[in-house]
């Protein structure tokens, strides 16, 4: 069974606390009065540590207890990575290409969400509305949250929208705005075959930039952005990659 994140973080924190000590395990747990092996399975993220044990490896540190637990869930974030942007943008194929380099699941939000209804997208909203997609979206997104730990999520273009679900997200993933020009979300959507959106819509273009438009202040409180106009896929996985690298 995986780690728990934060049980992971907690051991991180503990691991460069000792290093920065310059203590080895045998003098940390001499001057903690906590066993050698309780110290090495807290610094694998093993140990569910006691509040009296925290602290007492805190003061042995000379740090505060304070110092070694994430109080701002950062820890939730870790190895979790959402794709968010308009159809088009690049989000499956990105992706999948960025799942397999990290080497982890690949998940697409609306897939879940047929899966949980039963049904597809468009039978959703045609008996459901807006309302209930919302809520089969959220429902999905938990369910997603509470079983996988490391991913990569690419979520509807539509999320941002839902202002709980999106700050959700972004409390729990790492979330990334793929942007392109609207001209490039159309051609990929009709390279993609899909031409329902503009079927009977010569101003379908004008709508899709009036759309990108409305959404950027959304998109824009994404912890990252990312530009995927003439760009290869390759290039933007290389790009993303090298800046998660870096946090």
């Amino acid at each position: 069974m995986e780690n728990s994140p934060l049980l992971n973080e907690l051991g991180r924190r503990l691991r460069d606390a000792r290093a920065r000590a310059g203590l080895p395990v045998v003098e940390l747990a001499r001057a903690s009065g906590i066993s050698r092996r309780h110290i090495i399975e807290a610094e694998a993220g093993r140990a569910n540590l006691t509040v009296t044990t925290l602290h007492a490896l805190a003061e042995a540190l000379s740090v505060r207890a304070g110092d070694l637990i994430d109080a701002d869930g950062a820890y939730l974030r870790a190895g979790r990575i959402a794709l968010l942007g308009l159809r088009g943008a690049g989000k499956s194929s990105v992706g999948r290409e960025l799942a397999l380099t990290l080497e982890v699941p690949f998940v697409e939000l609306d897939q879940r969400v047929e899966e949980l209804a039963n049904m597809s997208l468009a039978e959703i909203f045609d008996l459901h509305g807006v309302a209930g997609f919302r809520r089969m979206e959220r429902e999905a997104l938990e369910a997603v949250l509470s079983k996988s730990g490391s991913l990569v999520l690419a979520t509807g273009g539509s999320l941002v929208r839902a202002p709980e679900t999106f700050e959700r997200l972004r409390r729990t993933c790492h979330t990334v705005w793929l942007r392109a020009r609207a001209e490039e979300h159309y051609k990929r959507v009709v390279a993609q075959g899909d031409v329902r959106p503009m079927r009977g819509h010569p101003e379908a273009l004008t709508e899709l930039k009036s759309l990108l438009a409305e959404r950027e202040s959304d998109y824009a409180r994404c912890e990252m952005t990312v530009n995927t106009s003439d760009r290869s896929v390759a290039a933007v996985v290389l790009e993303l990659t090298a800046r998660f690298a870096a946090i």
